[in-house]
This record gives C-alpha cells, sequence and structure tokens, in this order.
C-alpha cells in the first residue's frame, strides 16, 4: 500500500517537498497524491504551501 510507503518515507526523512517524495518512491505521482490526501485527511501528515511547493511532513 502506498501510504504505508509514504509513512516510512516520512518517518525517515523528515519533512520533504512533494518533488523528493515522488522521487523517492517509485510509484505514479496520481497514486502518490491520492494516498497522501488519505493520510491527510486521516490526520496522519500535515501538508503546508512553502514559497511555491508543498512540503509534507508526519504529524
Amino acid at each position: 500500500m502506498v501510504a504505508g510507503e509514504i509513512w516510512h518515507f516520512l518517518d525517515k526523512k523528515g519533512e520533504v517537498y512533494l518533488p523528493q517524495l515522488f522521487e523517492g518512491l517509485d510509484k505514479p505521482k496520481e497514486i502518490i497524491l491520492m494516498s497522501l490526501g488519505w493520510l491527510a485527511r486521516e490526520g496522519h501528515v500535515q501538508v503546508k504551501l512553502e514559497g511555491e511547493q508543498y512540503k509534507v511532513k508526519l504529524r
């Protein structure tokens, strides 16, 4: 499940920009974004706009 891969990636790397997440996971961007949305809705991750890019981190 991609949500689990995102969780482990963020647990290891900490706060990352969205392109770093795309590069770090060998999955289609659309699937990563859907999984990230689910994690955010469930309150497991925080996504914030920083400048012109989004940053993601575990809560």
